[in-house]
């Protein structure tokens, strides 16, 4: 049986004392007045604590409700749950979907942009491709930019009068404008898969 007497322990040949383990167990019992202190303390501490926050909470409440003043039927909470859900309104959910439908811009885009970047350089394509009115009533045309190319190459552009510039002063030299590399016009490689796409369905479908 175990009990509270703690192991006989007798000195060995270094001096340090050795536990006697001749029982083959261990012959004392766990001490339970150090879990009953801690108890005790974390059931004072909990108590404590609650009663202050229960302090703190009705102080708060108290000043709030000093700080609204009286009670009347216009500060009084209302209770809407007995009134249900209100009943939708079709003219207003049918005002939401147009307003869905004609969002201003920006709008979310919902790809990467790349089929927004192709619309546009269809539309581009429309204006600089085809004759279109600008004026009607002037009688003014878009012409093809293909064309407007061929009329400038053969009739060649307005030429400005002459401007009287004064002489460079001591240093400084006139300057020099250097053609650009590209037209500063690219197709896409989105645009570029799909016209190759195309490209390969035609032949496809013309077997």
């Amino acid at each position: 049986m175990p009990t509270h007497e703690h192991d006989r322990r007798e000195p060995g040949p270094n001096g340090a004392e050795e536990i006697d383990t001749s029982h083959g167990y261990e012959r004392s019992d766990v001490r339970a007045s150090g879990i009953v202190v801690f108890l005790t303390a974390l059931a004072v501490f909990v108590a404590v604590a609650g009663g202050l926050s229960y302090g703190i909470g009705k102080f708060i409440n108290t000043r709030m409700a000093r700080e609204d003043g009286p009670k009347s039927k216009w500060a009084a909470p209302v209770d809407v749950r007995p009134l249900g859900n209100m009943p939708s309104s079709p003219e207003l959910k049918d005002k939401m979907e147009e307003l869905t439908q004609r969002f201003p811009t920006p709008r979310l885009q919902t790809d990467d942009g790349n089929q927004e970047i192709a619309d546009l350089h269809a539309k581009e394509d429309l204006l600089l491709e085809h004759y279109s009115w600008v004026d009607r009533e002037q009688g003014k045309v878009r012409i093809p930019i293909e064309r407007a190319m061929e009329l400038i190459a053969r009739g060649g552009l307005p030429v400005a009068p002459q401007v009287e510039h004064a002489p460079p002063m001591t240093g400084d030299r006139a300057p020099v404008a250097t053609a650009p590399l590209t037209n500063g016009f690219a197709r896409t490689g989105f645009e570029q898969d799909e016209a190759q796409a195309i490209g390969t369905r035609r032949p496809e479908q013309q077997k």
